[in-house]
């Protein structure tokens, strides 16, 4: 045992990462390419090693040798037999079967004989083939692409797709050398990065993931403009649609006709088109079709762009299945999806071609640097009756509206007056009753879009200092100025919704201000544990929360 070293590997893939160790930035960054951060108990970071992050790590190029000749360079004790085999067959899964193309057929390659006759006789794999070539070859049925590399993932042999892409409808398109706003366009180096990651190489369908505020959506026009190609962009709500055409009027030589929006106010197609995902998902009944999906299919595309790609619903991803000859990129803050369905990203989307950590980004000055504080507010005697008597599923709720959050508030857009300052929220009825007793302008899905872009655009005006909003403002709201973020309730557990509410406000400041990022959570209640649960991606993420206790007199000291 060495006890100079930052890690602990456990038998059953579990890591320990101590945080007061002076190697534990470095260990910290390697176990974000291999692994998932599980909890945090104290000072030691509990990480798992999982398939996902085991085939993202043997895609971006580490090698089984080359993982575990560094975990036993950090670790306090020799690495298990058990950890050695899960890291060697797991990662040595990846590419054990490859798809490529020859003489116009699409052929399925397995690494061993042994291997494909075992798969064959799997009836679900076997109806996918169309025929056997040799011990080594099947023919794919084309249709059954998408849905073979999925199922193949699920037995956990995820497929090396190399049988490459239709061009699509060809679009010309470029970068303007200034945009409509006067200004140089120059792309960021990680940008130019991430988009050449996509379409070099045996590229050309992934993820690229990177923080809130950083730029994705000049990733995905850069991989536009390098396609040259018809593109079908799907966002997660009109807000986001809306920008998306903003950007590419503003910033490209596309022509005002040449983009159209999908979404519920229009259903205009064109060489690119922007849609929703709930305009896609929309039916009249669960026993009705999907009518919108056709939009898949009304164009030759070359390129899709899946925006926030970790909120891709089950519908999406079906029909993702059947256009695995189109270009594929996903775009995101975060890998994690609360559904589990992690290896469906990964077999029909495509493994991770590009990341880059958010303190990385902070420490080069491309998003705002921040700090994180949960705040602990004791409950009312009558509150905590209520919540101790309700059932289990009604305690959240409970627990997020306790009413003494809005005095909490209140003290805090008190301490913070005069700076850009978003309040966030999951229940209706509680933004209504603090809009009401703080006197503050509220925007809810329940708002005319509209109205929803003209309290924002009087937000970055500078003509509103506060603004009340519901998760209507968890994706794709540019608001560059919001320097504080108080969240008063939240989905549960959810890791994707914190750092998507953290992003908010990870814009540069002007002033070279900090950021401030405000939970606000019921002491003695299951909105601790939930809180924590939500914090774990951004303290992978190397944003440690402070802990403060709400007392009469105000905050309390810091917890440690």
């Amino acid at each position: 045992m060495d006890r100079l070293r930052p890690l602990w590997v456990q038998s059953d893939g579990t890591l320990l990462l101590d945080e007061r160790h002076p190697q534990y930035e470095e260990a910290r960054d390697m176990l974000r390419e291999i692994a998932l951060l599980h909890k945090r108990p104290g000072h030691w970071h509990t990480y798992k090693l999982t398939p996902i992050t085991l085939w993202n790590a043997a895609a971006s190029g580490w090698t089984p040798c080359g993982v575990l000749r560094r975990l036993a360079e950090l670790s306090r004790n020799a690495l298990p037999g058990t950890v050695e085999e899960e890291v060697r067959a797991t990662m040595g899964s990846y590419g054990r079967i490859r798809f490529v193309q020859d003489q116009g057929s699409l052929i399925m390659i397995a690494d061993t004989e042994e291997l494909m006759d075992r798969l064959c006789r799997e009836e679900a794999i076997g109806s996918c083939l169309s025929s056997r070539a040799d011990g080594l070859r099947a023919i794919v049925r084309r249709e059954a692409r998408g849905w073979l590399k999925r199922e193949l993932a699920a037995k956990g042999y995820p497929v090396k797709d190399e049988a490459g892409y239709h061009p699509g409808q060809p679009l010309t398109v470029a970068w303007r050398v200034h945009s409509r706003d006067g200004g140089p366009i120059q792309l960021r180096d990680y940008q130019l990065a991430a988009a050449n990651a996509l379409v070099g190489s045996d590229g050309g369908s992934g993820v690229v993931v990177l923080p809130c505020g950083a730029g994705k959506t000049w990733v995905g026009i850069a991989a536009l403009a390098r396609l040259q190609c018809e593109t079908l962009i799907l966002t997660p709500n009109g807000v986001s649609v809306s920008q998306w055409i903003a950007e590419l009027l503003r910033n490209t030589t596309l022509a005002a006709d040449e983009i159209g929006e999908y979404s519920g106010q229009s259903k205009d197609v064109k060489p690119v088109t922007v849609a929703t995902y709930q305009v896609l998902t929309h039916r009249r009944s669960k026993s009705c079709e999907y009518p919108h999906m056709q939009l898949f299919v009304n164009r030759d595309w070359g390129l899709i762009i899946y925006d926030e790609v970790h909120l891709l619903p089950a519908p999406v991803f079906r029909m993702t299945a059947d256009i695995q000859a189109t270009r594929r990129l996903g775009l995101t803050a975060t890998l994690v999806r609360e559904d589990g369905r992690e290896g469906d990203a990964f077999a029909l989307i495509g493994p991770k071609r590009f990341e880059l950590p958010w303190k990385t980004m902070e420490d080069s000055g491309w998003i705002a640097e921040a700090s994180c504080t949960e705040v602990r507010i004791p409950l009312e005697s009558a509150a905590s009756l209520h919540y101790h008597a309700a059932p289990k599923s009604r305690r959240n709720r409970i627990a997020g509206e306790n009413p003494r959050k809005a005095e909490v508030v209140k003290a805090l857009l008190e301490r913070h007056s005069g700076t850009p300052t978003l309040v966030i929220g999951q229940y209706l009825d509680q933004l209504h009753r603090l809009a009401g007793e703080l006197s503050l302008p509220l925007v809810t899905g329940e708002m005319p879009l509209s109205r929803r872009r003209q309290l924002f655009d009087r937000f970055k005006q500078g003509e509103l200092g506060v603004l009340l909003v519901s998760k209507v403002a968890n994706f794709a709201v540019d608001l560059p100025d919001a320097a504080i973020a108080i969240q008063v309730s939240g989905s549960f557990g959810s890791r994707q919704e914190e750092a998507q509410r953290l992003g908010r406000i990870l814009r540069p400041k002007k002033d070279g201000a900090k950021a401030r990022f405000y939970t606000l959570v019921s002491e003695g209640t299951d909105e601790v544990e939930f809180s924590r649960n939500r914090g774990r991606f951004l303290l992978e993420q190397g944003y440690p929360y402070e802990i403060h206790e709400w007392t009469p007199s105000g905050l309390k000291e810091t917890k440690p």
